[in-house]
């Protein structure tokens, strides 16, 4: 059995995580970075599909197959996170939420470019106050930082996210 490389925990532990200078300090943004300079969004999907990642809900559906079956010609397109955690005894979304946002908002900016959207959203639960503050404070930094909005990082590719908590 191949031992586990863990991509989506690894910076679990690391103090401070949330604050957009201690995530780039830890490679933070480097990935979207290669993908918006040096990778065309058909390629982002087909690495995805050889990477075997999977959602993290209930049905573990892989991510690439389902990115795949976005139409190429349709617009607007909308990428959606589902933070909502309603799966019985799960605390996985709360995790990267309250740790990692910057993570979670990372892979979202590459998904988005990968299937072409336009806009994102993430729709968090109201019972995780501490995710959504670290949440929303990322978001903003990151659209301080170039990372989200019009012509991130000179590639052309232009992202708005809205967050969303339930009641």
């Amino acid at each position: 059995m191949a031992e586990q490389v863990k991509v989506v925990t690894r910076r679990l532990g690391v103090d401070n995580t949330w604050d957009i200078n201690t995530y780039m300090q830890h490679d933070g943004y480097r990935a979207l970075e290669t993908a918006l300079k040096e990778t065309q969004p058909d390629e982002i999907i087909e690495l995805i599909k050889a990477s075997g990642l999977r959602g993290r809900g209930g049905a573990a559906f892989p991510c690439g197959m389902k990115w795949s079956f976005m139409p190429k010609d349709y617009s607007p397109k909308y990428f959606c996170c589902n933070a909502d955690e309603s799966e019985p005894g799960t605390a996985k979304d709360r995790v990267l939420l309250e740790q990692d946002p910057h993570a979670v908002i990372e892979g979202l900016i590459i998904g988005s470019y990968a299937i072409g959207a336009d806009k994102a959203f993430i729709y968090i639960r109201g019972e995780m106050p501490l995710g959504h503050e670290r949440l929303t404070q990322a978001v903003k930094q990151a659209y301080q930082h170039g990372y989200l909005g019009d012509d991130i990082l000179g590639s052309g590719f232009s992202l708005d996210l809205i967050v969303h908590r339930g009641a």
